[in-house]
């Protein structure tokens, strides 16, 4: 499998959420969510359908596959667990926090993302 880029995670990640928000996921509601060109999603599309993360037929909806499920909930957590610790423990305002998860989560190792979740799992029950 080819290695998946930064566009490519955000891609899958947004398919995942459109599919959880709205149970379908058309090419036109990926353009919007990403704020992107339709050919610019088609082109990407095509790559994760390429790696085997998604199904994309010519016309119709797309569909998450098992292994681009696992990748994009990997990128969500990560997204999450940032977003939570810049808001809550740093104070970042959250439209900032989330443009710089956004920005972190494709280059932080998995075993920080861990550690992060631990830490903030810990903070919520200390200060329950």
């Amino acid at each position: 499998m080819n290695q998946l880029h930064k566009s490519g995670e955000d891609y899958l990640e947004a398919v995942l959420f459109i599919e959880q928000q709205k149970g379908r996921v058309r090419s036109i509601d990926i353009a919007r969510y990403l704020s992107v060109s339709k050919p610019s999603v088609n082109r990407a599309l095509t790559n994760l359908q390429e790696m085997g993360y998604i199904n994309k037929p010519t016309y119709g909806e797309v569909t998450i596959t098992e292994a681009g499920r696992k990748r994009a909930r990997t990128v969500a957590q990560k997204h999450l667990a940032l977003t939570q610790f810049l808001t809550k423990v740093l104070g970042v305002s959250l439209s900032v926090a989330e443009k710089d998860a956004c920005k972190i989560e494709h280059d932080i190792s998995d075993e920080t993302t861990q550690k992060l979740i631990e830490y903030l799992k810990k903070q919520e029950v200390e200060n329950a």
